[in-house]
């Protein structure tokens, strides 16, 4: 086995209308607005990044913006459902937050001993915010909207459903040194390494589901924690050893990264905890302005006449107004 993941990078979305986004995900869940900046691969669409107040990996979802764009269709081969740690007692907080917002059809139950909520965001994206205890639900680099005893404090885990879970099991144990935990309802349960907070993943056998299909609402790929560049090359060895197909690194700005897709279909990604988000801001002005990589800086005037203006909750001087 090589070097272990972490846990959990980041989690990268598709979205519809940019502003509906940030709303939702800035507004009402209380995320930090951490970085607006292009699809390095499609510079005439956003990348949004929403945290904790730097933006520490295990914290991130970020999402690609295409208004217009055709739904996706859930099935075999995708993450289905993306999950927050939330303070044990908040719960109920969350369930009158999002009644208020208008979220409808969540259910409340219990997930592997935890209370868990689930709902869709305004694309249909699954959602779940899970009750949690213990030091990574203190309120460090807790900011925003929400209050710090019920605010979000890092992606918790996430669902896949698979046609068969051994392939998939079996490559985050002896790539990525996940440890198997229990199962429930026929969901089966794997854990980060060294106790590791965020990256808990849960595998859903279904081999009757019709194959996914990639669109808004959907989770484009999950990342997982490198260290630095010479764990990442350590992981990408172990993943070529598994005769599975992998780019090489790629720059991505803000860290490093590797992309591979998983034996049961998921694109993953290996990205480096480094440099980070402060590269290009201050913590105190972390997503105000649109950021370009350096390839893009030339065509800046023109980028932003074709991107929508972005107003984000509660701050009046986004770079568009």
């Amino acid at each position: 086995m090589t070097a272990p993941s972490q846990g959990i990078h980041h989690v990268t979305a598709i979205a519809g209308p940019p502003q509906r986004n940030l709303d939702f995900y800035a507004g009402t869940l209380g995320l930090r607005f951490i970085k607006r900046t292009v699809n390095f691969d499609d510079p005439g669409t956003y990348h949004l990044y929403y945290g904790d107040r730097t933006g520490t990996p295990g914290t991130l979802l970020t999402f690609f913006p295409w208004a217009g764009a055709p739904r996706g269709r859930t099935g075999a081969g995708e993450a289905v459902i993306t999950s927050f740690a939330v303070p044990e007692d908040s719960l109920d907080f969350w369930e009158d937050r999002l009644g208020a917002a208008g979220v409808a059809g969540f259910t409340r139950r219990e997930r592997f001993g935890q209370d868990t909520l689930r709902f869709s965001d305004p694309d249909g994206m699954g959602l779940e915010l899970v009750g949690s205890h213990g030091p990574s639900a203190e309120p460090d680099g807790v900011t925003g909207p929400v209050a710090p005893v019920a605010a979000i404090r890092r992606i918790h885990g996430m669902t896949l459903r698979l046609r068969s879970v051994e392939p998939t099991g079996d490559l985050v144990q002896e790539v990525l040194g996940f440890r198997p935990g229990p199962a429930e309802n026929g969901i089966h349960r794997f854990y980060p390494a060294n106790g590791a907070a965020g990256g808990v993943l849960d595998l859903i056998r279904d081999p009757a589901a019709p194959v996914g299909m990639m669109g808004v609402g959907s989770v484009h790929h999950i990342a997982w924690r490198a260290q630095d560049d010479a764990h990442q090359l350590r992981l990408r060895g172990g993943i070529l050893a598994r005769a599975l197909s992998v780019t090489p690194v790629v720059e991505r700005q803000y860290f490093r990264s590797i992309y591979f897709r998983e034996p049961g279909g998921v694109l993953f990604e290996v990205a480096t905890d480094g440099p980070g988000f402060m590269i290009d801001e201050t913590e105190a002005t972390l997503g105000e302005a649109l950021q370009l990589p350096p390839q893009y800086e030339s065509r800046r005037g023109a980028i932003e006449a074709h991107l929508a203006p972005l107003i984000v909750p509660g701050v009046s001087n986004a770079w568009s107004d």
